[in-house]
Formats: C-alpha cells, structure tokens, sequence
C-alpha cells in the first residue's frame, strides 16, 4: 500500500476534540502527589539520577526516575516515554542527553528500572478497548501529562523549553501530548505507533502486540465495530492533524511495525514546523535518534542552543 491510500488520512471522529481537551485538563488539574528518593544503580556522566513516585490520575501509585544535568540553571527537558512493554526506560544514552533534563516513568506501577521481555500475555493492547473511556492508554496518556507537570515543576528545569520523546508507542503519545498540552514546546516522535487504524486493520496481517488487540476485534462483526470507533479517538494520524508544535519524526525503512508509509502519512497531517528522517533499520533504537534531535531541537525549535 502507499501513502495515497484514503485509508491513510485523518478521520477524525465527532466529539473528538472536546474528548482530549477533557482529559487534558483533568490531568492538568490532578493533584501533584510526589516524593523523590535517592538511588545507586544509574550514574550517568553529566546526571545526577533519582527516583520518584507518584499519584497517577486513577489513584495509583507509579514509579519513574528523573535526571538533572550537572551545572545548568535551567535546562531544557525532556517527557521520556516508553515502547509498547511493561517495562521502564532507562536513563542510558538515548534517556539522557546532553545539557537536558530528563524524565521517564513505567505506565504499568513497575519500579523505576524494571525490565521485562514483551510475552503476548504480559500484552496489554485490549485493556478496556470496549469505549474510548475505558481504553488503557486514555490512562497512560493522562499520567504522561502530570509527570510532566512534575517535571516542569522541579528546580533546574525551565518549564518553558520542555518537549516529548519516544519511539514506537512512546513516539506516538509525543505527538499526542504535542496535540493538547501546553506545555510542551515540541515533539520528537521516532518511529511513532497507532498511525491509521483502518490501513492496519485492513491489512488482515498482524504481529504482536498488534495481534493483541486484532484477535478480539475479528471476534465478531460488532465487535470490531467497536474497536474501530474506540482506536479513532487514539489514531495518531488524527492526533497529528492537531499537533501544531514543531514536530520531528523517523521512519525505519526495514520496519516490520510501523510501516514508511504509516509514518509518512503522519508526517504529512502535522500542519506545523516539522521534519522527517528516513533511516535505513528496523523497529529499533538508532544513533541517528539523538543525533537528529538534537538538530532539530536546536535549527527548528529553538529549544537549545
């Protein structure tokens, strides 16, 4: 299939937007419930690293670290978030950069630094995917948006220069932040998840954790009816059609997850300040995700110097 497919371009539900303002200001006006400890596991050069836990929007309690640069007043930061598992990102090189604050948190009450191989069923892609209320990334997205309120609200950070990252699944809740929240100044978003539902389920070919959710869609005729009302609500080419922050994407050319085209057809439906790299790879991390970041972040965004 190519970009030109009709399947490829926004269609954006009624209610949609009145559905993520709604969320956003009730992330927005949750209660700052945190408290931060000291930890000896990670030391990268240049960081001080410490965890934290927080209150998330449903009561419960998660976990994430926050890295502060060495000898920078104000640093820019960046909302670190994850791929499709269970476990945390790390403050590594690509979870730490150079003169930024960072910040990461496990979406699913799992220490700070869990790691865990992905297994269909450690899955969690269907959770609630019976109404766009209930869907479990309405909840990740809402706790993504007050951990960057925690964020903007340390010493250190410069609320005004705070963006999003991340790859695959954490790629697309960048843009979907991009779209609603304030605060955040621009997005880099790699290889980025969810870009048109009904090119991908019209596919009729899934992997996991696709397969996920795909499984109980073809369930039944009004089933899948079900699911594609839900998944147009979260469907990051609708999301980008609002994303006006400066936005950089990649693509992998050897992809087997997000497909070029899906990544393209975001690309094109940003109406703002934006940018795409093709890389030649597959559905992984890459060098040129922080090296082209930080381009971009400097010449298109302005966030750094």
């Amino acid at each position: 299939m190519s970009y030109e497919s009709d399947l490829l371009k926004p269609y954006v539900p009624p209610g949609f937007e009145a559905f993520w303002r709604d969320n956003t200001a009730e992330a927005m006006a949750a209660p700052l419930d945190f408290e931060f400890s000291e930890q000896n596991s990670f030391n990268p050069e240049g960081h001080s690293v410490r965890e934290f836990d927080f209150r998330g929007i449903d009561g419960a309690t998660r976990f994430g670290w926050v890295a502060l640069p060495h000898g920078i007043e104000k640093a820019p930061g960046m909302i670190w978030l994850a791929p499709y598992s269970r476990w945390s990102m790390l403050p590594n090189e690509y979870g730490t950069r150079k003169g930024m604050a960072s910040i990461s948190f496990n979406f699913h009450g799992e220490s700070a630094f869990h790691r865990e191989e992905y297994t269909p069923a450690r899955g969690y892609m269907a959770e609630g995917i019976e109404s766009k209320e209930s869907w479990i990334f309405r909840r990740m997205y809402q706790d993504s948006v007050i951990v960057g309120r925690i964020l903007g609200a340390l010493d250190g950070v410069d609320s005004d220069r705070i963006f999003t990252a991340g790859m695959s699944q954490g790629g697309g809740l960048a843009i979907w932040m991009g779209a609603w929240v304030d605060y955040v100044k621009a997005v880099v978003a790699d290889e980025p998840f969810l870009a048109g539902v009904p090119w991908i389920l019209d596919a009729k070919y899934f992997r996991y954790p696709l397969k996920e959710m795909t499984d109980l869609a073809f369930s039944s005729p009004e089933m899948e009816k079900v699911v594609r009302a839900t998944l147009s609500y979260f469907d990051t080419i609708n999301q980008s059609a609002f994303c006006e922050k400066p936005t950089r994407v990649t693509l992998g050319l050897k992809d087997p997850s997000v497909r070029p085209p899906q990544v393209h057809a975001v690309y094109e439906t940003l109406p703002g300040k934006k940018a795409i790299e093709e890389i030649d790879w597959g559905h992984d991390w890459h060098p040129r995700m922080i090296e082209g970041a930080e381009e971009f972040l400097r010449d298109v965004a302005g966030l750094i110097e």
